[in-house]
């Protein structure tokens, strides 16, 4: 099995923090779901059957206000359907591209506590997935 990457690894999220928190961010969100949803026994949803993408959908309800309220939005979103140009195993279930008035909008949402609760949805769905931070261009047109 190839290696799976659900949370930011610690490195990663200090680099993130590193980076300028005052301008635009969009981050390009690739998701391939597990087949079952995986919960901790304790949780409400554990034993419930749930497939990856039903425990996504709950994820998306669950942390959707705390997106809204830092000014999230959704730029983009679509269903993969063949890989042109990769590998052919790295095939995802979603793509969208999630657009945050700043890196400080981004990581108010990921501390709030409403945020967090939300989370176990998202860990139960995701088989693996990657996230990336893209900065705007400045004033750039096309896309060399």
């Amino acid at each position: 099995m190839t290696q799976r990457h659900v949370d930011p690894e610690r490195e990663a999220f200090e680099a993130f923090k590193q980076l300028p928190r005052d301008t635009p961010i969009a981050m390009i969100n690739l998701i391939r779901y597990r087949d079952r949803a995986d919960y901790p026994a304790d949780h409400e949803c554990a034993g419930q059957e749930l497939s990856g993408a039903d425990a996504y959908r709950n994820y998306s309800r669950a942390s959707g206000p705390v997106f809204a309220r830092v000014g999230g939005t959704i730029a983009w979103s679509g269903k993969p359907e063949v890989m042109l140009i990769g590998p052919a195993e790295e095939m995802w279930d979603a793509a969208f591209v999630a657009h945050y008035p700043s890196a400080a909008a981004f990581l108010e949402m990921v501390t709030d506590e409403e945020y967090r609760r939300a989370v176990v949805h998202r860990q139960a769905a995701v088989e693996t997935s990657r996230l990336i931070r893209c900065a705007p261009r400045d004033g750039e047109k096309g896309f060399g």
